[in-house]
């Protein structure tokens, strides 16, 4: 999977990362820098995208 890639990601945490992207732009950071701050803040809530197993909290 290429890097950046948003395929593995559920669509709770695709919402996530777009409300909280809007949040950083209503605070004045760039749009680009929002979208990375979104999805690092995504990962560290949610562990990154799907994985695979048994076992495994899929929230």
């Amino acid at each position: 999977m290429p890097q950046g890639d948003k395929s593995s990601y559920t669509d709770k945490q695709k919402r996530q990362a777009g409300h909280i992207e809007v949040g950083y732009e209503k605070k004045g950071v760039s749009t680009k820098t929002a979208e990375a701050r979104a999805w690092a803040t995504v990962n560290k809530l949610s562990g990154g995208g799907k994985k695979s197993g048994s076992g495994r909290n899929q929230n």
